[in-house]
């Protein structure tokens, strides 16, 4: 027994003569444009710049404030018509939030986004150009209706679920964002937002659609997904490109991994050129509205 303990001490001795400090020096990385840039059927393009922050940044209002880049040239080109963009300000409670989009002083420079039309987009900020291209297909992946159920197993008498019936027309590729809006308020995308159709091609299936949720806010996961009684819910449910899908797939798995610690390192897969963060995508949008009684 004295000789067992003896040759245990010994074992936990070398164990812990191997142990080896590490130290991590995280130098701060150059900043980098980031890109939000969409366009949608029936709807003028937004594109909203910033520069990307440290990893250990303090984040405020202010900062983010002054993180949008500013006097930018933005262009769109579609077919042989190039319009340049022109930069706007909203205030929200005291702070200001910058995007470009079609100049309205100039009627020339109007324009809404058009099914199965191709887009070109070119920035020009601080002697570097970045360009990235999208398309805005046709709407062939379908919402049919929408219903809604008492929440099972569920406490809240109030809660429902939000169930729709999608056709996937035959021929892989159809690739799908969604977004909900409830009450007049904001679209706000899905927790997972976005479906390809490795699965569904060809069916018509019944599916649970989650209210969307703001990744702002924090996310009350024992009841994000439901609806309530006396909500006027809308589903934006848009057919994206593959460019636009993997953004958002790799974004949003980013998303989830945070603070995971056995969850794999994931790169964002995005369109923008010349070591830009971010995308540009075109949305080919259908809109189906439900009032859910009391």
């Amino acid at each position: 027994m004295t000789i067992r303990f003896l040759c245990l001490i010994f074992l936990c001795a070398l164990f812990f003569s191997c142990e080896k400090a590490i130290n991590f020096n995280l130098s701060a990385s150059p900043s980098q444009l980031v890109v939000d840039a969409s366009i949608e059927n029936d709807k003028a393009p937004v594109v909203i710049l910033s520069t990307s922050l440290n990893y250990f940044s303090q984040i405020t209002p202010a900062i983010l404030e002054n993180s949008f880049v500013h006097n930018a040239v933005v262009t769109i080109t579609s077919g042989n018509q190039t319009r340049q963009l022109k930069e706007y300000a909203v205030d929200t409670s005291g702070y200001s939030f910058f995007y470009y989009s079609c100049d309205t002083s100039n009627a020339a420079n109007v324009f809404v986004g058009e099914f199965n039309t191709a887009y070109s987009l070119s920035i020009t900020t601080n002697g570097k150009q970045y360009t990235a291209t999208t398309n805005i297909t046709s709407v062939r992946k379908k919402i049919d209706s929408l219903w809604w159920i008492p929440a099972p197993d569920n406490p809240d008498p109030n809660a429902v679920v939000l169930n729709g019936r999608v056709t996937d027309p035959a021929g892989f590729g159809d690739y799908i964002r969604y977004f909900t809006e409830v009450d007049n308020g904001p679209f706000l995308p899905g927790l997972t937002s976005v479906y390809d159709d490795q699965v569904t091609d060809g069916t018509t299936y019944d599916i649970e659609i989650d209210q969307g949720v703001d990744r702002n806010q924090s996310i009350d996961f024992s009841h994000f997904a439901y609806f309530n009684k006396g909500d006027s819910i809308t589903v934006k449910f848009a057919n994206i490109d593959k460019t636009t899908f993997d953004f958002w797939r790799t974004m949003e798995y980013d998303y989830q991994s945070i603070g995971n610690p056995f969850s794999s390192p994931t790169t964002v897969l995005g369109n923008i050129s010349n070591g830009a963060l971010g995308y540009f995508g075109g949305y080919a949008a259908q809109y189906i509205s439900l009032k859910v009684p009391m």
